[in-house]
């Protein structure tokens, strides 16, 4: 008889739901969150484990990883979306550890799942890096801003100022008031640390960048930097997952929700599902290529076509969108940018 597990992950235990094909429950327990306290679990009892199904979380590309590799290859470890668990879920009348175990469950058995695509564990590390570079870069304008409103309250000013000068500047709007220095050195100090450790985890997006074919290949568009396309390529990963080129735009989020029902259909804002972060890069890429990119290209000529028609924000959005199947295009192919139109690769 074949077994389905459903594992409800929390920090510390996980809750485990065994169910056979029938849908009735074998076994249920609380097991240590680590992948060699589950692996002991589910070899502790006699199961033709088919599928094992956990929802994507903070814990779940490190367990998917250690379950695949410790179990037998006729084992399925399948890591699902969270949109999908969460509305098969709330269907029931008490949310709990173990009854969301249990749905989990039921949902391997009846296959009623989307299952999501575990990265690699090198675009796991170029994430990481990318997200420290931007907590990093955060917090340092945090220091600033705050800096700044601190000033403001004795009517000191600091106004436009780039990062380069901002230091001097506050230093010139404190160089009369020396009982000011209990609380601006720190901040000034804390602000040059910062601003040290931000260029240095830059220098290694650069870095990285540079030594990556598929990166070097999509910065050849116009608006698209070092930042940008090792973003895109961690997040895509496998470019092959993907069937179609455009079916990335609705993965990053960037096409518009529709709610259709009976006669009634509504278009509505863009999705935002998936990576916020890729997402929001796109946009600004977009944003680069149509208000400070002078060279023209069929790229621009299409986006500047759809701002004439539904305005700037609208066409910054759109061509985020063509961004992003133009450069899985260009991944698959191989291909550099064609700033004219003739010789495109155009979406699959």
């Amino acid at each position: 008889m074949k077994h389905y597990i459903g594992l409800d992950v929390a920090v510390k235990e996980t809750a485990v739901c065994v169910v056979d094909e029938n849908g009735v429950i074998c076994r249920e327990a609380k097991v240590a969150s680590h992948p060699d306290d589950l692996i002991a679990f589910l070899r502790s009892g006699n199961w033709n484990i088919v599928r094992i199904g956990l929802e994507a979380g903070p814990l779940s590309q490190w367990l998917h990883d250690g379950l695949a590799a410790g179990l037998p290859a006729g084992c399925r470890v399948i890591c699902i979306e969270t949109r999908h668990a969460k509305a098969y879920l709330k269907a029931q009348v008490n949310k709990s550890d173990r009854n969301d175990g249990r749905g989990i469950a039921q949902m391997m058995r009846v296959g009623l799942f989307k299952e999501v695509h575990v990265k690699s564990l090198e675009s796991q590390k170029r994430r990481a890096l990318l997200s420290a570079r931007r907590l990093v870069l955060e917090k340092a304008i945090d220091i600033e801003n705050d800096m700044r409103g601190l000033l403001r309250n004795f009517g000191l000013k600091v106004g436009a100022i780039g990062k380069a000068g901002f230091e001097a500047r506050i230093l010139e709007l404190t160089a009369d008031t020396p009982d000011m220095a209990v609380f601006i050195m720190p901040l000034l100090t804390v602000r040059r640390a910062l601003r040290e450790e931000f260029n240095s985890l830059h220098r290694k997006v650069l870095a990285i960048a540079r030594k990556d074919a598929a990166c070097r290949r999509l910065m050849t568009i116009p608006g698209i930097g070092a930042v940008t396309a090792l973003a895109y390529v961690s997040t895509i990963d496998v470019p092959e997952r993907f069937a179609s080129s455009r079916a990335v735009g609705p993965s990053l989020g960037l096409t518009p929700r529709l709610h259709q029902t009976g006669e009634s259909r509504r278009m509505g804002r863009v999705t935002k599902c998936g990576d916020a972060m890729t997402r929001a890069l796109l946009y600004e890429a977009a944003m680069v290529m149509l208000t400070r990119v002078k060279k023209w290209s069929w790229l621009k000529a299409w986006a500047m076509g759809v701002a004439r028609r539904s305005g700037m924000k609208a066409a910054c959005v759109a061509l985020a969108r063509r961004l992003s199947v133009v450069m899985h295009r260009m991944w698959r192919d191989g291909t550099h940018f064609i700033w004219t139109k003739d010789g495109l690769p155009r979406p699959a």
